[in-house]
């Protein structure tokens, strides 16, 4: 959630996850680069950096095309100072259905009315 909340979507969540274009199984990978910046090995694919933030690494995304295909239609934004690509919001939304788990869910009626919230504002602008 947290490409959505950086998108205006008015939630919370406790991690941020991290799509990576890496097979499943190099997953220590990304752990070793985190851990040798300071952080700590909270499971597999999770780890807590030095200053408490938790990254939920993710090899695979239900609901979506390759990582190839959603990184060239995703938009970037500024976050943190730095431009970084984020799933669109409809996107998002696909994956949290695809899912299915009741706290995803949860996250649907946010996601669709910021969706249409925007796309009322673009038509609007033109």
């Amino acid at each position: 959630m947290s490409g959505a909340i950086l998108q205006g979507v008015p939630a919370t969540t406790l991690d941020t996850d991290l799509w990576v274009d890496l097979p499943a199984r190099s997953y220590m990978r990304m752990i070793n680069l985190a851990l040798a910046q300071g952080g700590s090995m909270i499971a597999n694919t999770v780890v807590e950096l030095s200053d408490n933030t938790l990254v939920n690494f993710v090899y695979k995304t239900t609901g979506l095309e390759s990582f190839a295909v959603e990184y060239r239609r995703s938009p970037s934004i500024h976050w943190c100072g730095i431009p970084v690509k984020v799933l669109g919001l409809d996107r998002i939304a696909a994956s949290k259905r695809a899912i299915g788990r009741p706290k995803d869910i949860a996250h649907l009626p946010l996601l669709e009315t910021v969706i249409a919230a925007q796309r009322l504002t673009a038509k609007r602008k033109k």
